[in-house]
């Protein structure tokens, strides 16, 4: 099958939502699929394209009016499908529905295109709420048009329960994992300190994250004469407002000494910080947002490493793993104590956790999409 992945942004190297993209095309090709990438970016002179393949199929200029063009003109896409004969478009949304995005899909349907839309996590109207002011608007105008858009398609992708998202069928399956890109855990000898916890956290934090709770936890455990040393390594972006608020909290506890931010890292770097921790710290507050069940990317990246961690969401594919701690899914302090009965109780191999997940490779869950259509 010939099939356009759609994206309406570029790719980055230390973007997990990039990586994922990239391991889902992967996938498709490992199937047997010829996939074409179809995305947005810069290009070097500051013009607005959009490329294929690396190549530009529409060059909208420079300055406000491309800004705007590209978000209006996709008669790009709907030519380069017509003329390679593309079969599937799959497009990742954006939250960015609009009369102009529902032009495209109109047309490639008239022209007996298919196409499937991700919504990568639903709901996500709670995930506004403390965003700036112009996601917040952008919002508005995709509530408006998401379900119109939702009918010029053959089906949503979900990684959630929902039998129906914008009332269109989904496809439910789960995120999957690129072996491939991450190597088996191999924790090295902690030479400071024989008995330290070193915990570790991955991602581009947002409130959800509930890293709070984490570091709420640290200072309590702390406070109460906590005598094992436990170090907390968070590796990836933290905004200025969500950095004070952390700030706040490790300054009332005098905690600076056990809490290391390491900023964005991939590759051998991220694999370095992995290799000193013992445990991971997946999403601890999905509730803020109003999410009750998902089964999120980092927790299979974390299996598949062979990490143990924790979670507070419902994740059908590790509710029942030995090698996975439970939070409640409240604004409670994370009990330091308790993680580290648990490992003293737990004691799974690297290489049996990442066995455990081996169903969950992105080949085998984006060929669940193309049999279901």
């Amino acid at each position: 099958m010939r099939i356009l992945f759609l994206t309406y942004h570029g790719f980055e190297e230390a973007s997990g939502i990039s990586k994922k993209m990239l391991a889902q095309i992967k996938g498709l090709r490992q199937n047997g699929h010829e996939v074409h990438v179809c995305y947005y970016d810069l290009a070097a002179d500051g013009s607005r394209c959009r490329y294929v393949d690396g190549k530009v199929i529409c060059n909208y200029g420079k300055g406000r009016w491309a800004t705007l063009l590209q978000r209006m003109d996709y008669r790009c896409v709907n030519d380069y499908c017509r003329e390679h004969q593309i079969e599937l478009v799959y497009v990742r949304c954006f939250m960015n529905a609009s009369p102009f995005v529902i032009r495209l899909f109109k047309r490639l349907q008239k022209d007996g295109i298919k196409a499937v839309m991700e919504v990568p996590t639903y709901p996500y109207d709670g995930e506004f709420a403390s965003l700036p002011l112009k996601y917040r608007v952008e919002h508005i105008f995709d509530k408006l048009f998401r379900n119109k858009l939702a009918s010029y398609m053959d089906a949503i992708v979900t990684f959630s329960d929902e039998q129906q998202i914008f009332g269109q069928r989904t496809i439910r399956i789960s995120n999957g994992v690129d072996f491939d890109s991450l190597p088996l855990h191999h924790p090295s000898p902690i030479t400071h300190h024989p008995t330290a916890l070193h915990l570790i956290g991955v991602a581009e934090v947002h409130p959800w994250h509930g890293f709070d709770r984490v570091l709420t936890g640290l200072g309590e455990y702390y406070q109460r004469g906590g005598e094992q040393p436990v170090v907390f390594h968070i590796v990836g972006g933290v905004s200025d407002a969500m950095m004070h608020d952390f700030r706040s909290i490790i300054e009332q506890y005098h905690i600076e000494d056990k809490v290391v931010f390491h900023g964005k890292l991939f590759g051998e770097q991220l694999d370095e910080v992995f290799a000193q921790s013992q445990f991971a710290i997946g999403s601890l507050a999905r509730h803020r947002s109003g999410i009750t069940r998902i089964k999120t990317l980092k927790n299979r990246e974390y299996a598949a490493r062979g990490i143990p961690f924790i979670y507070s969401e419902e994740d059908s594919d590790f509710d029942q793993q030995p090698y996975v701690l439970k939070a409640p899914a409240d604004e409670s302090p994370i009990d330091i104590e308790r993680i580290i009965r648990f490992l003293s109780e737990h004691h799974e191999e690297p290489a049996d956790i990442r066995k455990s997940v081996d169903h969950l490779s992105w080949r085998a869950q984006m060929q669940q999409v193309l049999d279901q259509l």
